[in-house]
């Protein structure tokens, strides 16, 4: 889908000296919708999680689900990606292609969507434990990195750093022994899917671009059970611990308000940290 010129109130720039763009109150209106479609779609494949599903098939649901309710899958075509998800189990920090593979009771497993609705972009992902056998440290694991997540984006107020989000994630990940990865990070979103800022999830307070209302960015930090450092498959795509130690991430696509921060992913079921429904 062409990108469109957003609505700008000035002109700030990220480290890489790029144009971040700023929305208005309007246009924060078409990104919650967009976003609320990207949570309702997770909503809608919850309940199909389970132990012997395809990936492939969780797949087939949320672009079934996306297009059914007026949305289109963006990364259906995008840099030749050919699926409406990622889903990424177990090692697989990010990126992982559904296929035949089969979910097993013990395993954790991320669901990353991102929608177009009405030209605005929706992301999103959610960490799911598939059945009865999920290991205590991979419960904890799944647990930190939703704090995480939480805590960078309690972090976001007009006057803050992106920095200051950073910190916040990276924190609540050592504080539990565990590892932020460097490697990825979130971005910025809204008429386009990636756009500036960066948002890394590991950093140091006061540091960075400094938040203004009518920002919107992804924070989605990555934790690892053991070390920091990820590869790339031979793919292209799927992202794993160099050491095959267990990843979690969570995401939600947030707007810097006047005041504060407003999330636009969040679950219509009230479905926002594991176990769901629960």
């Amino acid at each position: 889908m062409d990108a469109v010129t957003p609505t700008r109130r000035g002109t700030p720039v990220d480290l890489d000296g790029r144009p971040i763009p700023l929305y208005s109150d309007s246009d924060f209106d078409g990104l919650a919708a967009a976003g609320r479609l990207a949570a309702a779609t997770l909503d809608h494949v919850t309940p199909l999680v389970a132990p012997g599903v395809r990936t492939i098939d969780l797949d087939t649901a949320i672009e079934a689900f996306m297009r059914d309710h007026g949305g289109v899958p963006a990364t259906v075509g995008y840099n030749g990606y050919r699926h409406a998800s990622c889903i990424s189990p177990n090692h697989v920090v990010n990126h992982g292609i559904p296929g035949d593979k089969r979910l097993r009771d013990g395993d954790i497993v991320n669901i990353d969507v991102t929608v177009i609705l009405d030209g605005w972009y929706g992301d999103t992902s959610r960490m799911f434990l598939v059945g009865d056998r999920v290991p205590v440290k991979a419960k904890r694991l799944v647990d930190a990195t939703w704090r995480a997540m939480t805590a960078g984006i309690a972090a976001v107020r007009p006057g803050a750093t992106l920095g200051d989000v950073g910190y916040a994630c990276q924190r609540v990940a050592e504080a539990e022994g565990f590892s932020a990865v460097h490697d990825f990070c979130g971005h910025g979103i809204g008429r386009v899917f990636h756009d500036a800022p960066q948002v890394m999830h590991v950093g140091a307070p006061g540091e960075g671009v400094v938040l203004e209302p009518g920002m919107v960015f992804t924070i989605e930090p990555m934790v690892n059970a053991g070390r920091a450092e990820t590869k790339i498959l031979v793919d292209g795509w799927t992202a794993v611990t160099r050491d095959r130690s267990l990843s979690a991430q969570f995401e939600h696509t947030v707007g810097v308000t006047e005041d504060g921060v407003r999330i636009f992913t969040l679950s219509p079921k009230d479905w926002h940290r594991p176990p769901y429904g629960a």
